[in-house]
């Protein structure tokens, strides 16, 4: 990573009556000094010389880690790149993003493409970013050189990705690399889904949603969890499942933690907002895979998130140009699988999840704390304590927020969010105790990783 230096960043307080700490809203004056909380003090007790952000009665909480964003740069800048996707993220009050290892040319899967996208990233990230490295068929042998370059996380797809430059695994593949992720302590993230449950173009109107959730069964998920289970029992090795959309899925991976096994998983906004049911036909920016199941699946979903069972939601932002959402046919099967969130994760979670009585201090763990703990991170990000990295956001989780095209910093403006009542505005976001978002703006851009940086994966 190449944080900001002591050099760059002037001490600042940050004042308000809902500071998260230790798990509960009050009153506190955070001191931001060389990139970290240096010092948490009572509300009125703040040194003369420090210039204090007077956060109010706005919530202030650690800034969200997202281990799950497609930022498609080098090679495919013109779906969304590094400048525009830091932005989006600073926007939400996101401070460290993961890059997924696919939908750049070229794909990280080796030590020299991990070269090629960190040095095309430095100059323009204005918050933390980590790459995540790839498991494709013949790279098990790269897996260690990219480990010894910082990449702690790693990212293999059982089905087809959609992109020619990251084929999907098999069971020999995963059995080549698995011992040795074991050994090197790196989690596999896993987009579990298995390639003979899946329909290409099932009977049916492919303009009609129903169509495209036959052609992608909840079987198809469960079966390959089931599969990764048993890997992850025989190797040791620490597995991620990405994306959980099946609810089905949860006994199996209940079952697998009663027994040891070393695997997680997270879900993302889509799946704990929408729900089959409600998707019109031909409305195709809501296509993903794993795909958006019933209103009942939702709920599930929800309830696994506030007992733990899911212990983290991430955006899985997968961006694309307008035209490759295949909007005006509305075809499900012609259309790109991905959903445009970034910068909506917050309130897109937040307004779902009061309504069930979620609490605030929940959502902030779901959503930093979680993430930062799956990359070995919980020791420096993921909460406000002294000695923590100075990445904070402030908003008000109470305020309606409603996207359009003005206050939408996605390089493309296409996201079935458009239409979503959200709650929660972002007033402020600080990457290293330097203010990187600030009402309604950019405040700093980057330059040669300044507010911010660029590194592997931890």
């Amino acid at each position: 990573m190449l944080p900001v230096g002591p050099h760059a960043v002037s001490p600042i307080g940050i004042r308000g009556t809902r500071i998260l700490l230790d798990g509960e809203l009050r009153p506190a004056c955070l001191h931001l000094r060389n990139g970290t909380i240096a010092a948490i003090s009572a509300f009125h007790e703040v040194p003369d010389e420090m210039p204090v952000v007077e956060a109010g009665n706005d919530v202030v909480m650690p800034g969200q880690v997202d281990p799950h964003v497609h930022v498609t740069e080098p090679g495919r800048t013109d779906w969304e790149g590094i400048a525009w996707a830091t932005r989006a993220a600073a926007a939400g009050g996101l401070t460290t993003l993961f890059d997924m290892p696919l939908n750049s040319i070229p794909a990280t899967t080796s030590v020299s493409a991990l070269h090629e996208k960190r040095d095309a990233a430095r100059a323009s990230a204005i918050v933390n970013v980590e790459l995540i490295g790839g498991v494709v068929p013949g790279n098990s042998d790269a897996l260690t050189a990219l480990h010894a370059e910082g990449v702690r996380l790693f990212k293999c797809f059982l089905v087809p990705s959609g992109v020619d430059e990251f084929p999907c695994v098999s069971v020999a593949d995963l059995r080549a690399a698995m011992p040795i992720l074991a050994a090197l302590g790196a989690p596999l993230l896993v987009h579990a889904e298995l390639p003979e449950h899946i329909a290409p173009m099932p009977q049916g109107d492919p303009c009609q949603y129903a169509t495209y959730l036959a052609s992608r069964p909840d079987v198809a998920e469960t079966s390959a969890i089931a599969l990764m289970i048993g890997l992850a029992e025989e190797f040791g090795t620490r597995v991620h499942i990405v994306h959980l959309s099946s609810a089905q899925s949860l006994p199996l991976l209940r079952e697998a933690r009663a027994r040891s096994v070393d695997i997680t998983c997270e879900t993302c906004p889509h799946y704990l907002t929408f729900a089959a049911e409600g998707i019109a036909d031909g409305a195709t920016a809501l296509k993903c895979a794993p795909p958006i199941r019933s209103r009942e699946n939702r709920e599930q979903l929800w309830r696994a998130v506030l007992d733990g069972e899911i212990s983290m939601i991430v955006s899985d932002h997968s961006p694309c140009p307008p035209a490759m959402k295949s909007e005006a046919a509305g075809d499900f099967f012609d259309s790109w699988g991905g959903i445009a969130s970034l910068q909506l994760g917050l309130p897109a979670v937040w307004h779902e999840a009061r309504a069930r009585g979620a609490s605030l201090p929940l959502v902030a763990e779901r959503m930093s704390a979680g993430p930062a703990a799956l990359a070995s991170l919980a020791a420096r990000k993921g909460r406000l304590a002294v000695g923590y990295d100075a990445d904070v956001v402030i908003w008000n989780p109470d305020a309606d927020v409603w996207v359009d095209d003005l206050t939408l910093y996605h390089r493309h403006p296409l996201t079935p969010y458009r239409a979503q009542p959200l709650t929660g505005l972002v007033s402020a976001t600080f990457v290293g105790g330097v203010p990187v978002f600030r009402d309604g703006r950019i405040e700093h851009e980057s330059r040669d990783g300044a507010a911010g940086g660029v590194s592997s994966s931890a």
